[in-house]
C-alpha cells in the first residue's frame, strides 16, 4: 500500500512536496517563479494574514512577514500588512520566488527510532516537526536530525530531502521510514508503488459515522480554486480509496482506522472531510479549532508493515498513540463530545 504522498515510482524518486517546495528565501534578486492564489474560507474571517499564511505554508511565521513586508503578498489586489484581519471570500495573491541552493546542515535533534541497520532506519516522528527543509524552515527538520544520527542517506531525492522516501505532514505523528543507500531508497519506494507497504493510521473525526466500516472511493486532484489544497475532484484527478474502520464513538465524535489503497497527497484528510466527517482540528479541511488539547490535525501514523529492501525479510513496526492524541480521546470521552 502507499503512503499518503506518494502517487508514483518516478514522484517517489523526485519526491514532490504539496506545500510549496519552490518557495524559499526571500531574495530580491531572485525573481519570480509563480503565483499562487488562495481564498480565504469562511472559516478564516477574522485571522491575521500572517498566522493564515503560516498555517497553510510549511515556512517560519518569520518568513511569511517577510514576504508581506517585501510586497510578495496581495489582499484583493492591495498590498497588505500582516496584522490585517481577513474577511472570508478575499483573494490572497502570493509572488512565490524562486529557489535557491541551501545547504542542509546535521543537527543533534533527538530521534525516536523505532528500528535502524545499515540500509534502513524507521522513526516515530513527532507532531510538529517538518520533514524535510523547505521555506524558511531549513533548520530543525527530520532531515537535519538524521544527517547529524545517521552520517550517510540515500541521495535519490537530492541534497534536500536525502533519505526521504515519502513524507508525512507536520502536524501527523507517527511511523515513518528512510533509506540509507539509494540501493534501499529503490527497494523501499517499489513497495510503495505496489502498495506491498502497508500503512494504518488512526484518526479522530467529527460526528458519529454510522457504519461500522467502509470505504470511501473518490478520486483526489488540486482544489481548483486554492492551489494549496487538495479536493475530491473528477478532471485533472487520480483514484483514491480509503478503507476504515470504527474504534471507538463518542458524543460527536468518532475514532477510526484507516488503511489506504491509494496514497494521494492529503488522502485521509479529504476524503473525511468530502463525506463530512472532517479529522479534528485541521487546519485545511476542517472547522475551527475547538478545545481539543492538541496542534494540528488528529491524525497519526500507527504501524508499517513491509520487506527489507535488501533481506527481504517481513518487518512490522507500530508507533503508539502520542500523549496529546490520547488526552484528545479522553477530552471526548469525559465531555461526551
Amino acid at each position: 500500500m502507499k503512503s499518503d504522498t506518494l502517487h508514483t515510482m518516478d514522484e517517489s524518486l523526485q519526491y514532490m512536496d504539496e506545500s510549496l517546495d519552490t518557495m524559499e528565501a526571500v531574495d530580491g534578486n531572485a525573481g519570480i517563479d509563480k503565483t499562487i492564489t488562495l481564498t480565504v474560507p469562511d472559516d478564516k474571517e477574522g485571522e491575521r494574514l500572517d498566522v493564515y499564511l503560516t498555517s497553510i505554508m510549511e515556512g517560519s511565521r518569520s518568513y511569511v512577514q517577510q514576504l508581506i513586508k517585501s510586497g510578495a503578498v496581495t489582499v484583493n489586489q492591495k498590498a497588505a500588512k500582516s496584522n490585517l484581519k481577513l474577511t472570508a471570500g478575499s483573494k490572497i495573491f502570493v509572488a512565490v520566488p524562486k529557489p535557491q541552493a541551501v545547504e542542509v546542515k546535521p543537527e543533534d535533534i533527538p530521534l525516536d527510532i523505532l528500528y535502524e541497520d545499515h540500509d534502513i532506519i524507521i522513526i516515530n516522528k513527532p507532531r510538529g516537526m517538518v520533514v524535510h527543509p523547505a521555506v524558511g524552515n531549513y533548520t530543525g527538520t527530520l532531515v537535519n536530525a538524521l544527517l547529524f544520527h545517521c552520517k550517510d542517506l540515500s541521495g535519490i531525492n537530492g541534497e534536500i530531502r536525502p533519505g526521504i522516501v515519502h513524507r508525512l505532514d507536520k502536524d501527523t505523528s507517527g511511523v515513518m521510514m528512510a533509506a540509507k543507500n539509494d540501493l534501499a531508497h529503490i527497494g523501499l519506494a517499489e513497495q510503495v508503488k505496489a502498495h506491498s507497504a502497508t500503512r494504518t493510521y488512526y484518526a479522530l473525526v467529527h460526528g458519529n459515522i454510522v457504519e461500522e466500516r467502509g470505504t470511501i472511493k473518490a478520486p483526489i486532484g488540486r482544489h481548483p480554486k486554492d492551489r494549496m489544497k487538495m479536493a475530491v475532484v473528477f478532471e485533472n484527478s487520480k483514484e483514491a480509496i480509503t478503507h476504515f474502520t470504527v474504534v471507538e464513538r463518542f458524543g460527536k465524535h468518532t475514532l477510526v482506522q484507516c488503511v489506504l489503497e491509494t496514497g494521494r497527497t492529503h488522502q485521509i484528510r479529504v476524503h473525511f472531510a468530502h463525506i463530512g466527517h472532517p479529522v479534528v482540528n485541521d487546519p485545511f479541511y476542517g472547522y475551527r479549532k475547538m478545545d481539543f488539547p492538541i496542534e494540528g490535525q488528529a491524525l497519526h501514523s500507527f504501524s508499517l508493515a513491509l520487506k527489507h529492501p535488501i533481506s527481504g525479510q517481513d518487518m512490522y513496526f507500530e508507533a503508539p498513540l502520542p500523549e496529546d492524541f490520547l488526552a484528545c480521546l479522553d477530552y471526548a470521552k469525559t465531555h461526551n463530545v
